[in-house]
């Protein structure tokens, strides 16, 4: 009788290996995920649903969530937002929506929830392996290329390297796709940031995604987001951020 393969043991990661949390329903998908992440070497916590996921928030720091729409119990929409209306670091973490709801409709949605991008099912693992990687490099603080390290607008201040929005001394919690909208339109304070721009590496979302996570932005730093006095729309073009003179 052939002996059954010996299923080879997980990767130990390094000690400072980006730790990601998978949360999917599916076993299979679980497991294939964890193999192959963490062969990409990363650190990879799994869960099986949105309480299974807070239970592991509340023990463990992540740097990436890989998160499904369609579970049993809360889906993927909810927890998203719960996560970025929470008070805990947990607001701030990326989250990467792997699903197979990939219609417009709820591309924005899962925008307006807060999430940083979405990969659709049926994926390649290499593509999903990339967007990680994409996203997890623009969380980290971006060197400034010019000697301007903070701007200011209205009562808000916007630190560039570290990504901290403040109103005074209160910080502003941003998800990581306002962020880097907030520092690419700061950096180019005054000047149009074409849409295309906005979407980010990849292209993040159309059109109408860039908008949506615009006016999620705009409830942020306008007092009246219908009528915004610094992040203002450019007809036919894009977004410019003015500053304080």
């Amino acid at each position: 009788m052939s002996e059954t393969p010996a299923i080879q043991p997980l990767p130990v990661p390094a000690d400072d290996a980006a730790h990601l949390l998978i949360v999917d329903d599916d076993r299979r998908i679980r497991e294939l995920l964890q193999r192959f992440l963490a062969q990409q070497g990363y650190r990879v916590t799994l869960a099986a649903s949105a309480e299974e996921a807070l239970a592991s928030l509340k023990n463990f720091s992540f740097d990436l969530i890989v998160l499904d729409v369609m579970m049993p119990g809360q889906n993927g929409f909810d927890l998203a937002a719960q996560l970025r209306a929470d008070s805990s670091d947990a607001a701030q973490v990326p989250i990467l929506m792997l699903t197979a709801r990939t219609e417009t409709d709820d591309r924005i949605l899962g925008f307006e929830c807060g999430v940083d991008d979405f990969l659709g099912k049926p994926f390649d693992p290499r593509e999903l392996a990339l967007r990680i990687a994409s996203i997890l490099r623009r969380a980290q603080p971006a060197a400034v290329s010019t000697q301007v390290t903070h701007v200011r607008f209205g009562s808000f201040s916007f630190d560039l390297v570290r990504g901290e929005l403040k109103r005074g001394d209160e910080l502003i919690r941003l998800t990581e796709r306002e962020r880097e909208m907030l520092r690419l339109l700061a950096e180019n304070a005054g000047d149009t940031v074409a849409r295309e721009a906005l979407a980010g590496p990849g292209g993040a979302g159309n059109e109408r995604t860039v908008d949506v996570q615009v006016n999620r932005l705009r409830r942020k730093i306008e007092r009246d987001a219908a009528n915004p006095l610094h992040l203002q729309t450019v007809r036919g073009a894009g977004y410019r951020l003015l500053l304080d003179v």
